[in-house]
């Protein structure tokens, strides 16, 4: 059985890790160490810059 493939990069996942405080426990152990708290504020992080850089790009 596969596995799917997140939408998100490491590289982002881990930028977002590092600005909300917790890249720590993910360097520890994983990304299945993180709360789930912090795995919504995550992506709630990652919502919040792409609505920011769609908005960026239509006032251009």
């Amino acid at each position: 059985m596969s596995r799917k493939r997140g939408i998100m990069s490491d590289a982002l996942k881990e930028e977002i890790a590092k600005e909300l405080g917790f890249y720590d426990t993910v360097t520890k152990e994983g990304w299945g160490g993180i709360k789930s708290r912090d795995a919504g504020n995550m992506v709630k992080h990652a919502v919040e810059m792409a609505e920011r850089n769609m908005a960026d790009k239509n006032q251009q």
